[in-house]
């Protein structure tokens, strides 16, 4: 059984692709086939991403396919264990096209309230046309390393009915010169950022498992 996830946010540069590249690389190296559909035609992110490391022969290699429609790109998710929907910000038919398809909807937000409460909206505008709440994970991106702002920051997200996934990203040179190399953010020259990256990495995958387990149970 393949997987979709789906990466989406109200903001521009809020982490979307930084967590489909991740999630991407992740599950490649232990072996699972995956693609990225990179629906933001506009930036490419991570359709430039995937040339490049590519170029630089970096394994595993990640597929990325740039795709104009949900369509389009939703007929080519039967052929992978994990099928990444990276989709524009901004964009509410597509938002919804995307938590419509997916199993999993994971929106990225910092750690301010100048973040956290338009991830909220969102999540609250997918769970008002029928997405269940259940589906819907936060993850941290782009944050400080403050245990006092990350913890106001989970708590802010634990007063909603959607879950908010564990580790976070913390913003990092390292993890822009990963991504400029045409490594995901768990390949960087740096232990400890590739751990954390590896925790929230490792929360999608739990949460995904989780949420399987429970729709087999009902």
């Amino acid at each position: 059984m393949g997987y979709i996830i789906g990466m989406v946010s109200q903001k521009g540069g809020a982490g979307k692709s930084t967590l489909a590249r991740l999630f991407a690389r992740e599950l490649a190296k232990d072996g699972f086939s995956v693609k990225i559909a990179d629906l933001d035609t506009q930036q490419t992110t991570c359709t430039d991403w995937a040339a490049d490391r590519a170029e630089a022969q970096i394994e595993p290699e990640i597929q990325v396919q740039p795709f104009g429609n949900i369509k389009t790109a939703l007929a080519e998710a039967p052929r992978f264990d994990a099928y990444i929907l990276d989709g524009r910000p901004h964009s509410s038919q597509q938002t919804l096209e995307i938590a419509k398809a997916s199993d999993l909807v994971v929106i990225p937000t910092g750690q301010t309230k100048d973040d956290l409460r338009p991830a909220v909206k969102l999540a609250h505008s997918l769970a008002d046309v029928g997405i269940s709440p259940g589906k819907i994970a936060f993850a941290l991106v782009k944050t400080t390393n403050s245990d006092s702002e990350l913890q106001a920051a989970r708590a802010y997200l634990e007063q909603t009915d959607y879950t908010a996934l564990e580790g976070f990203v913390p913003v990092s040179t390292a993890y822009g010169s990963a991504h400029d190399a045409g490594k995901a953010i768990t390949e960087t020259s740096y232990r400890t950022l590739n751990e954390k990256a590896e925790r929230l990495a490792q929360s999608i995958i739990d949460h995904l498992a989780a949420l399987t387990a429970a729709k087999e149970i009902a």
